[in-house]
């Protein structure tokens, strides 16, 4: 076996191959390792409120695949307190909405689900008080 060492035209010529499947990869990695997380919410995150929100909003950083994408709102007692119909805002495919009950003072915890369109999928919750 000859070692490329001795020989610098064919390491040359293995730099230039090498360096565009690097590249290649580098390139496609990025959007492969990707997932919608949330960007804001309102309420926000640990946010307190003097009255109670006709809807949580929560913003992703992907656009959202509306069937597989849901939030819950619950209450101290785990008790469902929205309306049931979370839906991808249709002029923001990254903004994710559902509709909540009048709620009474209290904490309340927001629980998400969603899948990117690019089919991944994350989860998470976040809590917000309510002090009317």
């Amino acid at each position: 076996m000859v070692s490329t060492a001795s020989h610098p035209l064919r390491a040359r010529n293995l730099i230039a191959p090498l360096a565009a499947v690097l590249l290649l990869v580098v390139s496609i990695s990025p959007p492969a390792l990707a997932h919608a997380f949330p960007d804001h919410s309102v309420p926000a995150v640990g946010g307190t409120l003097a009255q109670s929100p006709a809807e949580v909003r929560i913003w992703f950083t992907q656009k959202l695949e509306p069937s597989f994408s849901t939030i819950e709102v619950l209450d101290a007692s785990g008790a469902r307190v929205d309306q049931g119909d979370t839906k991808v805002d249709a002029q923001d495919p990254t903004l994710l909405r559902v509709s909540v009950k009048p709620l009474a003072a209290g904490t309340y915890n927001v629980v998400w689900h969603v899948v990117s369109v690019d089919t991944h999928t994350t989860e998470g919750n976040f809590s917000f008080t309510v002090r009317a």
